[in-house]
């Protein structure tokens, strides 16, 4: 369980980071953290993208399986981009703005920086309990 919950506060992080690098590119992915109350708005709303992603991620990858073998796996970049999309629309913790295009571009960045990020810092969770 502990782990769980240290899996969901990284990839907060990750959100969060991903939110200021993005800014920093001119990019419109807003988290935003003025109170403890928007932060527990961000830790809703990263558990929803958690909750989609496993769910209709796993869906709509498998249905692109075809074309995301003729990319060699590329494809899933924008599956997740879509996804992170999706979830913003809904605007719990976090916001993707700009026009469509721009809303992509600014998708795509948002979920390759939190799929590094998210991936970096769980180096740092072990797998297992070394109690078992």
């Amino acid at each position: 369980m502990g782990r769980l919950l240290l899996r969901w506060i990284l990839l907060a992080l990750s959100v969060v980071v991903a939110s200021f690098v993005t800014k920093a590119l001119g990019l419109e992915f807003i988290v935003k953290l003025a109170t403890a109350g928007d932060f527990l708005r961000l830790l809703i709303g990263v558990a929803i993208l958690s909750l989609v992603n496993a769910t209709l991620g796993r869906l709509l990858k498998l249905l692109t399986l075809p074309l995301n073998c003729l990319t060699l796996g590329l494809f899933s970049l924008v599956v997740n981009a879509v996804i992170l999309m999706l979830v913003a629309s809904l605007e719990i913790g976090f916001t993707i703005q700009g026009s469509a295009t721009g809303k992509f571009l600014t998708g795509f960045v948002g979920s390759l920086l939190i799929s590094v990020v998210n991936g970096v810092l769980g180096t740092f969770v072990p797998d297992k309990d070394e109690d078992e």
